[in-house]
């Protein structure tokens, strides 16, 4: 098994290229070993029906062995120029190829790059502070307004409870109501402005 650890193939494919190879390597294997069980078993039951056979189970599962011996051998020198090939064809990322997460590498960026990209950090953050404390503005001019429309809707409701209080007392109009209770208030403001006057020249006389 190849020892390079290949981070980059790992980070692309999720696993290592070495982990992929061991695991077809060991299901080569099993299925091999399954092979040759099944060809013994084969063999054995062949053996059963010949009569007078010296070979015993012993001496085939020896053979067995040995043969398996012999195919893994093979095999094992097999799989080993086939993980080569895998390794540097197919699972490899050629040096010259970069992964898209690693694309901002690509280009390095100078000191003066640093220094633009900080002060846009910066003014991004003044922009922050000011539409922050706008929005607090808003929120707390928000607020004044649901204020003075709950004045103005108990205002609404005083004058609705005038004018019914109007029309129970016979009085047709609400605003004409008002404008006549005004008038007479003037009236009256006029005559006691007249009597303090009379009472004070009454007075210096």
């Amino acid at each position: 098994m190849s020892v390079d650890p290949m981070t980059y193939e790992a980070q692309f494919f999720g696993f290592t290229p070495q982990t992929c190879m061991l695991r077809i390597y060991i299901a080569f294997q099993d299925y091999l070993f399954e092979v040759m069980q099944a060809v013994e078993q084969v063999i054995l039951k062949k053996l059963d029906g010949i009569p007078d056979c010296d070979i015993s189970p012993v001496q085939i599962r020896k053979c067995t062995e040995k043969f398996l011996c012999f195919m893994k051998g093979h095999f094992d020198n097999l799989f080993s120029k086939m993980e080569q090939l895998f390794l540097q064809l197919i699972l490899r990322i050629p040096s010259n190829i970069l992964l898209p997460e690693d694309k901002c590498k690509e280009t390095p960026y100078s000191e003066e790059d640093f220094q633009h990209l900080q002060k846009e950090i910066e003014q991004l953050q003044e922009k922050y502070k000011t539409e922050l404390c706008t929005k607090q503005a808003l929120l707390a001019e928000l607020e004044e307004q649901k204020i003075v429309q709950a004045k103005l809707k108990q205002t609404l409701t005083f004058f609705d409870e005038l004018q019914n209080v109007g029309r129970d007392h016979g009085t047709s109009d609400f605003r004409e109501s008002l404008v006549s209770l005004v008038q007479n208030s003037r009236k009256l403001q006029n005559i006691r402005d007249g009597v303090e006057k009379e009472s004070k020249r009454l007075k210096i006389s």
